[in-house]
């Protein structure tokens, strides 16, 4: 800086001015403000959309889950309860025996060529396109005269169309089967429209034949041991529980292509039919997904349970395949397939949907939703979804016996966030029109502060020079007019300051004898730089706070301060009514001496009784703030050093063994008591009720004798 030859600094000029930089400072915080406040407006409501949308997508999950484990719940209630029924143990026993008579007759001429062109004209077309591939005939023929003799008086000379197949009460051929056909087919029609089956079988345990069903399709009288059916889902449900005599057993077989029912997914839950503790049969209930879907689906009424133009939920099966239908593939089945196509899934399996009019069973999902509920783990989350798109989706397993199915609702992260995209937008108009006001305000106020800045600029430089008559103008009201009025006072406070300033020492004073000992502080006020002092007899105690850590990590900083502030204070208002110097507080710990700086001779009696009153106080504190809070406290009687250390911040503090073994009786006390060392006893024993507890393991002292005193 150059200087001038009176010795004042040379004036220079000023590249950036006071105006130029408020002007860039001003539209600096408001850029910043305005950043800041579109910023944080948009994250907290992004998250706060984002959240709300999880907890629909939740609660859409877990109503549709109840909703199914309800229906599976009452399907296996009804069927158990038929299984038991007077009506299916007796019907099971008679047609197991009607069964096998027809089984020892034989075929009457051209009944087994009728029974084979009715395949050939009905079933094999449709299995054949279903499959996408022509099977041969002789895998589905029934096998034995029973199977063949059934199948040609219920199904190939059944004068009903398909649907109403099970109208035939009577065949009319005069068995016994058909008698008994007669008698209990309209209970069991009955029974199976009422619960909603989509058909009743009954299986004979020992040979696994299907000895009746309601809808007499294909594979009515059908073996489940060999032929066609050995490996479906019926086959292993009646094998299941054939080997079960528990009446309350229940087997419920996933989906599964099932040909009789023209290849449509089709769920089979059966039950033993015990008739003396030994199983006779298996009652099956056959399950389509129909119901199922309706529910997942709400009936294909997205938009009405919120679900808006994107969102949806599906049932996801072990094997990662759709057990529901996708909202696409009912809403718009060509960009359905051609979504399909465009994420690489395999022109066989796109085939397969078109065949078997569904992509149940066929579709594949695995995603990080499907294989986390899969897993058992419920969750929400941001994923790609099996379109390939980003979705938010609530995902977790469903609690249904049997099956490990896995359910999602979802919906298309880009419809779920198209208000945020709006405010992002609206955000951006607004800090953009609060910015050019920050801008022009700004420009004003810098030029409106010039004139009065300069005038004051110019009263502090005559000042500077010696000139302290020298007055500034007040133009204004405002701050520049306050700072120019606190310049005109500056003088006459100048004068006040020094009556301030012995004020302060004054305070001063005071807060050093609140930091130490009052003969301490008149030594340090006399000169003496080094204090210390050694004490042949006094008595040190150690006290802190049980469980204190972990009650303040559950509480906010303010709350603990102020416990903790409050108790201390009375234990400081104790130590000034008994005579004893505190020491100082680390966190919960308290420390006292009693005896020092000036000696007295019932030092240890009186420390006693301060540590009884901190355990009282202490108790009375946590009542008083319904928190749970004990003291521990050491005490411990010998010679100690006592000393200042410190310079800008003053301690008086204590050392030497005695200081080491009171704080080792605290730390290895107990709490709502008082430890104490023999020195301690020896001298009090006659005055206070002390319990022995003997010897004690002392960090860098080995064993040391200990008492207790409780309270």
């Amino acid at each position: 800086m150059s200087v001038s030859s009176d010795g004042h600094a040379a004036d220079r000029p000023v590249r950036w001015g006071l105006a130029a930089r408020l002007f860039a400072i001003l539209t600096l915080l408001g850029a910043i403000a305005v950043l800041v406040t579109g910023v944080l407006g948009y994250v907290r409501a992004h998250d706060a959309l984002e959240q709300a949308i999880y907890h629909q997508l939740t609660t859409a999950r877990e109503i549709k889950a109840r909703q199914v484990e309800t229906y599976f719940r009452t399907i296996h209630a009804e069927l158990r309860l038929l299984a038991t029924s007077k009506m299916v143990v007796e019907s099971t026993r008679e047609f197991r025996v009607a069964f096998d008579e027809l089984d020892r007759e034989p075929l009457a001429d051209g009944m087994r060529q009728k029974v084979s062109d009715w395949y050939g004209i009905h079933f094999l077309p449709e299995i054949s396109r279903v499959l996408g591939t022509s099977p041969p005939l002789d895998e589905y023929l029934p096998v034995g005269s029973a199977a063949t003799y059934l199948q040609y008086h219920y199904i190939a000379t059944n004068p009903h169309t398909v649907a109403r197949r099970r109208l035939v009460d009577d065949a009319g051929d005069g068995s016994r089967y058909s008698k008994l056909h007669a008698v209990y087919h309209p209970l069991m029609r009955a029974a199976a429209a009422t619960v909603g089956f989509d058909d009743f079988m009954i299986a004979d345990a020992k040979s696994g034949r299907l000895i009746y069903t309601v809808d007499k399709e294909v594979d009515f009288a059908a073996s489940t041991h060999r032929g066609p059916y050995r490996t479906s889902n019926v086959a292993a449900a009646v094998a299941r529980c054939a080997g079960s005599a528990d009446r309350s057993a229940v087997c419920l077989e996933d989906f599964a292509h099932f040909a009789p029912a023209s290849g449509e997914p089709t769920a089979f839950m059966a039950a033993p039919v015990i008739d003396e503790g030994v199983v006779i049969g298996v009652l099956i209930a056959q399950v389509s997904d129909a119901e199922i879907d309706r529910v997942v689906t709400g009936d294909r009424r997205w938009r009405h349970e919120g679900f808006g133009a994107t969102g949806e939920a599906y049932l996801v099966g072990p094997d990662h395949l759709l057990r529901s239908g996708p909202r696409a593939f009912y809403e718009n089945r060509e960009r359905y397939f051609a979504d399909l196509k465009a994420n690489g899934a395999p022109e066989s399996e796109i085939a397969a949907i078109r065949r078997f009019g569904t992509p149940v069973l066929i579709q594949r999902i695995d995603t990080k939703a499907s294989q986390s509920a899969l897993a058992g783990t419920e969750g929400t989350g941001e994923i790609i979804g099996y379109r390939g798109v980003p979705t938010l989706a609530s995902w977790g397993p469903l609690a249904i016996p049997g099956v490990k199915w896995a359910l999602i609702a979802k919906i298309d992260s880009a419809e779920a966030f198209v208000p945020i995209y709006r405010l992002r937008r609206d955000l951006a108009i607004v800090g953009g029109l609060a910015l050019l006001v920050v801008i022009a305000t700004g420009g004003w106020l810098s030029r409106a502060l010039l004139g009065p800045l300069r005038e004051l600029t110019a009263g502090v430089k005559r000042f500077a020079a010696g000139n302290y008559d020298a007055k500034v103008t007040v133009r204004t009201s405002d701050e520049i007019g306050q700072l120019c009025l606190a310049f005109n006072g500056m003088v006459d406070e100048l004068r006040e300051k020094s009556a301030v300033i012995e004020s302060k020492n004054r305070e001063n004073e005071e807060l050093l004898l609140n930091v130490l000992p009052a003969p301490i502080a008149n030594r340090l006020r006399g000169g003496e730089q080094r204090i210390a002092d050694g004490f042949a007899e006094v008595t040190v105690a150690f006290a802190d706070l049980v469980g204190f850590t972990a009650l303040s990590s559950e509480m906010p900083p303010q709350e603990v301060v102020t416990l903790l502030n409050g108790l201390f204070t009375r234990f400081d208002e104790a130590a000034h009514d008994l005579g004893i110097e505190k020491i100082k507080t680390v966190g919960d710990a308290y420390m006292a001496v009693c005896g020092l700086p000036v000696p007295v001779a019932n030092h240890a009696e009186r420390m006693v009784r301060m540590a009884i009153r901190m355990v009282h106080i202490t108790r009375e504190h946590a009542l008083e703030h319904r928190v749970s809070m004990k003291l521990r406290v050491g005490i411990n009687s010998g010679p100690v050093v006592a000393g200042v250390i410190g310079k800008s911040k003053y301690i008086y503090d204590l050392w030497g063994d005695t200081v080491n073994l009171a704080s080792r009786m605290e730390s290895g006390g107990i709490p709502d008591s008082i430890q104490v060392t023999r020195p301690v006893y020896e001298k009090l024993q006659g005055l206070f009720a002390f319990e022995a507890r003997g010897s004690i393991e002392v960090k860098g002292k080995g064993s040391v004798e200990a008492w207790l005193l409780r309270l």
